[in-house]
């Protein structure tokens, strides 16, 4: 069975197909090389602060990076001079201008701020270097760090921007004027042009809008691209001033700090999160990707991604995993059906939660929808121990669920009482196949409902609804048929109703249940005071055997499950067996042994994977 689609993936690719049909815009032609750009381009990609990629569209088309190299160019400024030398050169307020504005801040000439033109040509002449050959070199080494791989100047673009860029030259010499720049301007302004012309993808945007969103290291090589001190400094003026005069707007709308590039991409930022990279070269009167903008609108709203939306603080999402193989039900099973369940267990797949979930803790999780063997037929999620959800994380999960049910498997969902934004998310999402989720109290009973479906599969499970004779019974096995009748006359048949109880904690032990029909669980209170089914019995097993061997008082209620029908055997009439001669004794004994032994290893695995 094909894994399903990963529903990031599958929300990219839908929004991919919605976008592509919007032709509004135009593209650059200031610059001439620009203009050559097809305006039917068009790519989207998503990458995780952990290195998770989503893509769709033209992601690896090439383009020229343009504005978008400002904060990044800021970042190598603050590294090579220190914040104290940068603000002395470019302070930090949105200007509220158009990005190639000849103008600068009143009384101290600094440039309003590092992603206008004139910000960003002096933030340039802060990188190390002594000529444009070296600035550029440090630049170029630093934007391929961000990356993930070693990035090129387009020579062809880079000669038609120095060619045309009389604009950004007057920037550079009335900067110069005012002693921003404190050489004669020409080596700054060519580094200027050659960093605006590297050659990059919308990949490579989200790549590098990762890196920043995980603190300067890059997700997918591992490599500290930006110190983690300046990223907050670099977040901070995309976030004010990284759209322009549409900076307002942005922030207000998307929430997430941001860069725009005249040839069409689009770097957004969710610090912790992830990174969005969009191109599109189609562009507004403002000189941002019409598609670009509508990509990151329309991500924000379906996962509630706006910076501002404060989330609490979460640990690992995923306690554990594994599968029914490492996680067992409280029923108790017969040999064959435990064979079966070792065999055929990793069908069931088990995932415990914690924490908040958020959209990034949330996605995580979902990667086990996609990730587990074509042979898993089943998911049992415990939520037990979430603490909070809020609706992106539902989104996503419900996403997950849709593309899990479609590819027809199945879902259980445990202890999700406290979330109920789950449930109401679920309802809405999946109208056609939301009577497919099963909920669950505890996650036992999901567990056992699952083995059960499982060995119904197989053609094994015991039905408690199946009456069996004593012979059938586990600890009868190996017991003569002339023995069988014995211990059946000695023995009292007896019949409860579902819910009844059919011992009680502090009960003496007067006899032993062979159960023949039913279902019945055994039942602890906690320290809590609450109550906890610790076994569930079903047609074969016996219960209270224990309080023959050691006359100590009952130490768990047994209720029945449904209308039970058992043989109870009297402690007087289990010391009767016993004068009946050994061979009898010693198989009982002997079976016992095995059971309990059973038993006993099935205890041992929980524990070692609850403190593995």
């Amino acid at each position: 069975m094909k894994p399903p689609m990963p529903p990031i993936q599958r929300i990219v690719e839908s929004l991919h197909a919605k976008l592509k049909e919007n032709h509004d815009g135009e593209v650059a032609t200031y610059i001439p090389e620009l203009g050559k750009a097809d305006p039917a381009w068009f790519g989207i990609c998503l990458v995780t602060a952990d290195g998770q990629i989503y893509q769709v569209g033209d992601c690896d088309q090439d383009f020229t990076i343009q504005s978008i190299s400002k904060p990044f160019v800021y970042g190598i400024a603050l590294e090579d001079k220190g914040k104290d030398a940068v603000l002395e050169k470019i302070w930090m307020e949105p200007s509220g201008e158009a990005f190639n504005a000849i103008s600068l801040r009143p009384g101290t000439g600094k440039p309003e701020n590092p992603m206008i033109n004139a910000g960003a040509i002096t933030a340039t002449s802060l990188v190390n270097g002594e000529d444009t050959e070296q600035k550029i070199a440090r630049i170029v080494e630093v934007l391929g760090k961000h990356a993930g791989r070693a990035l090129e100047i387009e020579d062809s673009v880079y000669r038609s921007e120095s060619s045309t860029g009389h604009r950004n030259r007057a920037i550079g010499y009335m900067l110069r004027n005012f002693e921003i720049l404190e050489e004669d301007p020409h080596a700054t302004l060519e580094a200027y042009f050659m960093q605006c012309s590297i050659s990059v993808t919308c990949r490579d945007l989200g790549i590098m809008a990762a890196t920043l969103a995980n603190g300067g290291v890059n997700p997918c090589t591992g490599e500290q691209a930006v110190s983690r001190k300046y990223v907050e400094n670099v977040l901070s003026v995309m976030g004010s001033c990284g759209m322009y005069d549409a900076a307002g707007e942005w922030i207000y709308n998307v929430g997430m700090p941001a860069k725009s590039g005249v040839s069409g991409g689009i770097l957004a930022v969710l610090p912790g999160q992830l990174g969005i990279g969009v191109f599109s070269p189609r562009l507004d009167p403002c000189g941002n990707s019409v598609r670009g903008i509508e990509t990151c609108r329309e991500i924000t709203r379906q996962f509630g991604l706006h910076m501002f939306q404060v989330p609490r603080l979460t640990t690992s999402v995923i306690r554990r995993v594994g599968s029914r193989a490492h996680s067992r039900s409280s029923r108790l099973r017969s040999p064959e059906e435990m064979d079966a369940l070792r065999e055929s267990g990793e069908a069931i797949r088990v995932m415990e939660l914690q924490g908040d979930l958020l959209f990034g803790t949330a996605e995580f999780a979902s990667r086990e929808f996609t990730v587990t063997d074509e042979d898993v037929r089943e998911m049992v999620m415990d939520f037990s121990r979430v603490t909070g959800m809020n609706e992106s994380a539902a989104n996503v999960l419900a996403m997950a669920f849709s593309t899990w049910l479609e590819s027809g498997r199945r879902i259980s969902i445990c202890r999700c009482e406290r979330l109920p934004l789950l449930k109401e998310v679920l309802h809405k999402c999946l109208p056609e196949d939301w009577q497919k989720v099963s909920f669950y109290d505890d996650m036992p009973a999901a567990l056992e409902e699952a083995e059960n479906v499982l060995l119904d599969e197989l053609n094994l499970r015991r039905h408690s609804a199946e009456a069996v004779g004593l012979g059938q019974c586990q600890l009868m096995k190996g017991v003569d048929v002339e023995s069988l009748k014995v211990i059946e006359e000695l023995s009292e048949r007896m019949t409860f109703s579902d819910g009844d109880s059919l011992m009680k904690v502090g009960d003496p032990p007067d006899g032993m249940h062979f159960l023949l029909r039913g279902k019945a669980s055994a039942w602890i209170e906690t320290e809590t005071g609450n109550e906890r089914r610790v076994a569930t019995f079903s047609p074969g097993m016996t219960f209270g055997e224990m309080g023959l061997i050691n006359d100590s008082p009952r130490s768990a209620e047994i209720r029945a499950d449904s209308d039970v029908e058992t043989l109870m055997l009297s402690m007087k009439s289990f010391d009767h067996l016993q004068l009946s001669g050994p061979e009898l004794l010693n198989t009982i004994l002997g079976n016992l042994s095995q059971i309990l032994s059973d038993r006993l290893r099935e205890a041992n695995d929980e524990l070692a994977l609850i403190n593995a």
